[in-house]
């Protein structure tokens, strides 16, 4: 049955500590001296657990249910509250915390892309340094680094839990060569998070080519879309590096194709800096088939310099989606 303010009050201590039950694993433990403390039990990972919720009255009965409302929520996410309360206690020596360390891990990694560094940040600052950013770093073991992981996994965003697994264990590699500590723990992390299938797009069996060819050849849409999936069966590069393509690296007469590993940015077009994947200058030769393909494309050419202008704002390139157009002419449905 419930407790209520009244029944803890008229609780008297005894010779012996006894439990006042609440409910969902709640109760008041009542020692011989008179103190009444909260707990909460609870099983995690096939273990029983005992988390300490505060000292009656200085908590209430409505703020400890408040507190084991919550820690019902991380259980249910797979966070082990008990391991996240250790996690979140303030280090004496900040200079020690695993933030401290991250971020000087971040900032050592000068090669990165300036979008991708602030990615990289980004996700520490608002997935990992929550739980475990105050913690001492000598003192983390493998399940303190495998909390904010498995409390990204429990969302179901498989994909940057695992980026999340792989950045952690680069901050503790980091810091063993540092000198900081002397065993990397994130090595022992290898196997913790579901193995998600992926699914990936069937591959065109070479005696469809003729027919793909043929379907691009009658394609009705944008003629810029259709010169763009020619080119792009010709030259075998990424998106972002064709739709991104600008005049000045094209050499018409050499029949080469120089993908710098930064381009200047386009006013209001995002990513549009973006170039060669490798971040150095990549060399693509261009068949005779390439270079006509490229001279009838100077016929659309936009204004700000782009290869592959938008239909509807020439100062933007196509879009992702427009690129797409490849997947779908393949299949069949234009």
């Amino acid at each position: 049955m419930a407790l209520t303010d009244a029944k803890i009050r008229a609780a008297k201590p005894t010779d012996k500590a006894y439990k006042l039950t609440d409910g969902a694993g709640m109760f008041l433990l009542v020692h011989p001296n008179g103190s009444r403390y909260w707990r909460l039990r609870y099983r995690i990972l096939g273990k029983e657990k005992t988390l300490a919720l505060g000292v009656y009255p200085e908590v209430s009965l409505s703020e400890a249910r408040t507190k084991r409302d919550e820690a019902r929520k991380l259980i249910s996410e797979g966070v082990d509250p008990c391991e996240q309360k250790r996690a979140k206690k303030v280090v004496p020596d900040l200079q020690l915390s695993f933030e401290h360390i991250a971020r000087r891990w971040h900032a050592s990694n000068k090669q990165w892309a300036q979008s991708h560094s602030d990615k990289v940040l980004k996700s520490l600052e608002t997935h990992v340094f929550p739980f475990i950013g105050n913690r001492d770093i000598t003192t983390l073991n493998t399940p303190d680094l495998l909390i904010p992981v498995r409390a990204t996994e429990a969302k179901q965003i498989y994909e940057i839990a695992s980026r999340l697994q792989q950045r952690i264990s680069a901050v503790m590699r980091y810091a063993v060569q540092s000198g900081i500590i002397r065993y990397n723990p994130a090595l022992d992390m290898a196997g913790a998070l579901t193995t998600v299938k992926r699914q990936h797009r069937p591959a065109l069996d070479l005696s469809r080519l003729p027919e793909l060819l043929s379907r691009i050849g009658s394609y009705k849409g944008q003629p810029v879309t259709q010169l763009a999936v020619m080119l792009n069966l010709l030259v075998f590069i990424r998106s972002s590096e064709l739709r991104y393509a600008r005049w000045s690296e094209i050499d018409i007469d050499n029949a080469m194709w120089t993908i710098p590993a930064e381009r200047e940015p386009l006013p209001g077009v995002k990513f549009s800096h973006r170039g060669s994947k490798m971040r150095t200058p990549h060399l693509v030769p261009l068949s005779k088939q390439a270079v006509a393909i490229l001279t009838e494309l100077q016929t659309w050419a936009g204004e700000n310099g782009l290869i592959f202008t938008g239909a509807h704002d020439p100062r933007k390139p196509i879009s992702e989606n427009v690129m797409n157009a490849s997947h779908t002419i393949k299949h069949g449905a234009v």
